[in-house]
């Protein structure tokens, strides 16, 4: 068969500098997007609403600023789409549900889509997710389940899994999501994209629906690592209107991507992460810390005991954050999570302040581990994407459910707020498909983690793989 003509997407670093150097245009890139999403994503549904009018005019004000002669922003025409928990000027933020439908919709764009629009980014939708983003699978019953673009069959991950497919089919070089507990980094690995958590308080969360108030990260998705760098460093903004947002100063990572990981003390995460992941996630660290001269086994504290207790604070915030609406549309939210919420929301506080107090002397103990350590790696889900629908999972002989399970190696480390990048990495046994390796560095150390994601990416061990759709396929 033919293949479709929106197959030839440039990346998101070639697009930058092709408008830089005014060999094409912004609406161009723009069109050859939208052709993009519009040929693939009746296979991925990774959109759950295009914005075009408003990406057609972004375009056109790039363009305009070139032909007045005006320097162009730093992602001057760079597509890309957000997570439908973002607020977009003028839509209802659904945070993948069926109850927001009824929402006024939001007055202004969330803080970091003001970045990007700053930047010269272009806006061209939103994107499917678990709702409320209380799930690692993207199975949404309200929207559908958006579909692995490697292999349709299978999970795209979640909850920010329209993100990572979006980036994954090509439709968009980058892409915004949220991960409290895996939900960057779950969809970044079982897509194959690179994706960055950064620290906990570092990046604004005004304008987003919450999930958990006191875990919720933002960050992006990018079809390379230096990308990624850009547009981290685009959207870093001290942000005073949100309490979350602690008040560091901007810290531009992308000077130094070229310094590569010489001198840095690089170890990888044994124990619960080994036993919690299977062969060929195991392989797929193991590759990435033979290039960056990672040999000796680390022990992450208490990683079995931050999980039970990220998941005691996680049920019971987010339960308590949409009791009303349980209390009175229980039957309007996703199958998959108002049992989960209910539960939440009915926890003993006694329990929920049990796992504050531990969360305080747990972050105690990681900060004390990188005092020995610059960077630690560990896979980053314990398996290739799973099938769509399935329930169970069997790691190293333990039967898990598969939904909860998917955040087994992630969520311990979002509990202390580490900064995590994810490098998407393609071993062996998995039938071709992707398993991501985290990166991870202390508390306000983004610049180390992309360091090691560039390294990675220099020697050509970690990357995305378009898919090639085909006509009708």
């Amino acid at each position: 068969m033919k293949p479709a003509q929106a197959n030839a997407m440039p990346g998101g670093i070639a697009g930058l500098q092709a408008i830089a150097r005014g060999e094409t245009s912004a609406r161009e890139w723009l069109e050859r997007c939208l052709s993009r999403i519009e040929a693939t994503d009746g296979r991925i549904n990774a959109f759950t609403m295009r914005t075009l009018e408003r990406a057609r005019a972004e375009a056109d004000a790039v363009d305009a600023m070139r032909a007045a002669g005006h320097p162009l922003p730093p992602l001057a025409g760079l597509p890309y789409a957000v997570k439908n928990l973002f607020d977009i000027e003028g839509e209802v933020t659904l945070a993948g549900s069926k109850v927001n439908r009824d929402n006024a919709p939001a007055t202004a764009d969330a803080v970091l889509v003001q970045r990007l629009r700053a930047a010269g980014a272009v806006l061209v939708g939103a994107l499917n997710m678990d709702e409320y983003a209380y799930g690692f699978t993207t199975e949404n019953t309200h929207y559908g389940p958006t579909c692995n673009p490697h292999d349709r069959s299978r999970i795209a991950g979640g909850s920010s899994g329209g993100s990572g497919a979006a980036v994954a089919a090509g439709q968009v070089p980058v892409a915004l999501g949220s991960d409290t507990n895996g939900s960057i980094r779950v969809p970044a690995s079982l897509c194959g994209v690179w994706g960055l958590k950064p620290t906990f308080g570092r990046l604004s969360r005004r304008g987003t629906f919450p999930f958990v108030h006191s875990i919720d990260h933002l960050g992006p998705f990018a079809d390379s690592a230096a990308l990624l760098a850009r547009v981290y460093d685009a959207v870093q903004y001290p942000d005073a209107q949100d309490p979350g947002c602690h008040a560091k100063a901007v810290q531009a990572v992308q000077p130094g991507l070229g310094l590569g990981t010489q001198g840095l003390r690089i170890g990888v995460l044994g124990g619960y992460f080994d036993s919690n992941a299977t062969a060929s996630a195991r392989a797929a660290v193991a590759a990435a810390a033979e290039v960056l001269g990672a040999t000796r086994t680390v022990e992450w504290p208490d990683a079995a005991l931050a999980r039970a207790a990220a998941f005691m604070i996680t049920a019971s915030e987010g339960g308590s954050l949409h009791l009303p609406e349980l209390r009175r549309r229980a039957a309007d939210f996703e199958p998959l999570s108002v049992d989960r919420f209910i539960a939440g929301a009915l926890q003993p506080a006694h329990w929920v302040a049990r796992a504050h107090r531990f969360r305080r002397q747990y972050r105690e103990r990681v900060l004390a581990l990188f005092q020995d350590w610059d960077l630690l790696l560990a896979p980053a889900t314990p398996v290739a994407a799973p099938a769509i629908g399935t329930e169970w999972l069997d790691i190293n002989g333990v039967t898990h459910p598969c939904r909860p399970a998917m955040g087994l190696l992630t969520q311990p480390i979002s509990f202390a707020g580490c900064p995590v990048a994810v490098a998407p990495m393609w071993p062996d046994g998995t039938q071709g498909m992707p398993i991501g390796v985290q990166l991870i560095a202390a508390p306000w150390r983004e610049d180390i983690a992309l360091r090691a994601a560039m390294a990675l990416e220099q020697a050509g061990i970690a990357g995305i793989r378009h898919p090639h759709f085909q006509e009708g396929s």
